[in-house]
């Protein structure tokens, strides 16, 4: 009984922990879109300049809410030490009073209560202008979201692509691995039988040591690749992802580089960010200007007091126009508009470094592609040549008209020409995409929700 119950348990702690390893080992397909959304959800940067964008919409709604009024409310109520109050025009409203002497009054408690109003009517037009730099720097706040939104889109890609390299080589060497293994065999039965030497045969093993060494180093560095790409998506450390590869990727024609430096000059989000602050920065000029004119606003208030014994106010309320005006501010405010002014000269210069950066960096894209999609034609004709050369090479060693050395140098080269035509092809998209994103046009093609 006890043996048969240990059983169980053995048997329900192998369920466990094959449940538990199952889910350790999660695969996921993942299309390069999806992974795109999933990084737009999760980016924390991207979070960061969202929470940005909610406070200078909070900002926005202060600036309006100046227009509202000012209302205060006070109120005080004191108990006194009984104080003698008195005075000859207190004789007359002391008299005949309870608790009261001829000629004085005792007050021993006060209470009194205000509200006052002010709505401005003028100001300079500082709070027209504020609202306006507000909103300029609110815009300026969504076009720094767009901006990172891109930068992420453009770094997903990468990692995304990335790590299909990293699986595809991978594949690439596991299937030469089982070529070489069949190899072995095969120069083993030879060199059995006399038909080889023992070198060509030690050769061949070498090879297939080193096709299981670069095994290990390719499953390392997917492995690293597949932990760094689950981090970016906000998934699972352990969730190993299964990538698509460059099925049904049409080639890329290129346009004229003009085209792509001036929509990056008109539409990418950080050029328009910062169109949005040098507006501001010339809105805060006005507000700062506004100092030099007076201040002009519509005023109202009520009062309520009681002096015990003494003196009962209700229903105090007055209504009028306050005009206020700061001397002060004639020869104050002229440093302060320097400031500002030089403010607008640093966003004007900051704009001008700007387009250069821009221009460079379409320039540096643009040539990038252009050399990448050259690569990838080139290394075409490489694979094409390494096949043709292995299949001379080894119908010259199956006829012994060449060495072993020669057939695995041959096998090689052509191992190596796969592996560097398809990574010229991934290196060829992810420079596409690098274009796209410096001319602002990387979240129309595979965000297109974002961008609006």
């Amino acid at each position: 009984m006890q043996k048969h119950s240990l059983f169980l348990i053995f048997g329900a702690a192998l369920c466990i922990g094959s449940s538990l390893n199952a889910h350790a080992q999660e695969v996921r397909a993942l299309s390069l879109n999806e992974a795109v959304s999933l990084s737009i959800n999760n980016n924390k940067s991207l979070k960061q300049s969202k929470y940005a964008l909610d406070g200078a919409k909070a900002g926005v709604q202060e600036a309006k809410e100046r227009r509202l009024p000012d209302v205060k409310v006070s109120g005080s109520y004191m108990r006194l030490n009984s104080p003698t109050v008195s005075g000859n025009l207190l004789q007359m409203m002391a008299s005949g009073e309870q608790g009261s002497e001829a000629g004085a009054i005792k007050v021993n408690q006060v209470a009194f209560g205000m509200a006052n109003a002010s709505l401005p009517l003028f100001s300079g037009n500082r709070i027209n202008n504020g609202i306006k730099a507000a909103t300029y720097l609110e815009k300026a706040a969504a076009y720094d979201v767009a901006q990172q939104a891109d930068l992420v889109i453009d770094n997903t890609i990468e990692a995304y692509y990335n790590l299909y390299k990293a699986q595809a080589y991978l594949k690439l060497v596991a299937e030469n691995n089982r070529t070489a293994l069949n190899r072995v065999k095969d120069f083993a039965n030879l060199e059995k039988n006399g038909v080889i030497p023992r070198n060509d045969l030690l050769n061949v093993q070498l090879q297939q040591k080193n096709m299981e060494l670069a095994i290990l180093d390719a499953e390392n560095n997917m492995k690293i690749a597949n932990y760094n790409f689950d981090l970016m998506l906000g998934l699972d450390e352990n969730t190993t992802l299964q990538v698509e590869g460059l099925n049904g990727i049409q080639e890329q024609q290129l346009g004229e580089m003009d085209a792509y430096v001036n929509r990056a000059l008109s539409e990418r989000s950080d050029v328009k960010a910062l169109d949005s602050r040098l507006s501001a920065s010339q809105a805060n000029i006005r507000v700062t200007k506004g100092a030099y004119l007076p201040s002009v606003a519509l005023t109202g208030g009520y009062v309520a007091a009681d002096v015990h014994n003494m003196l009962t106010v209700t229903n105090a309320m007055n209504v009028g126009l306050g005009l206020s005006y700061n001397i002060a501010d004639l020869y104050k405010t002229g440093a302060k508009v320097k400031q500002a002014k030089a403010q607008e000269a640093e966003m004007q210069m900051a704009k001008s470094n700007l387009q250069d950066g821009v221009k460079m960096e379409i320039h540096k894209a643009y040539q990038d592609f252009r050399q990448s999609s050259q690569k990838v034609s080139v290394l075409k004709t490489a694979v094409d040549l390494a096949d043709e050369n292995y299949k001379i090479v080894k119908n010259k060693y199956d006829n012994s008209l060449a060495t072993a050395t020669e057939l695995l140098d041959a096998d090689a080269n052509k191992l190596q020409a796969a592996i560097n035509y398809e990574f010229s092809m991934i290196d060829n998209l992810i420079a596409y995409n690098k274009l796209l994103r410096a001319s602002g046009q990387i979240s129309e093609v595979y965000a297109p929700a974002s961008s609006n």
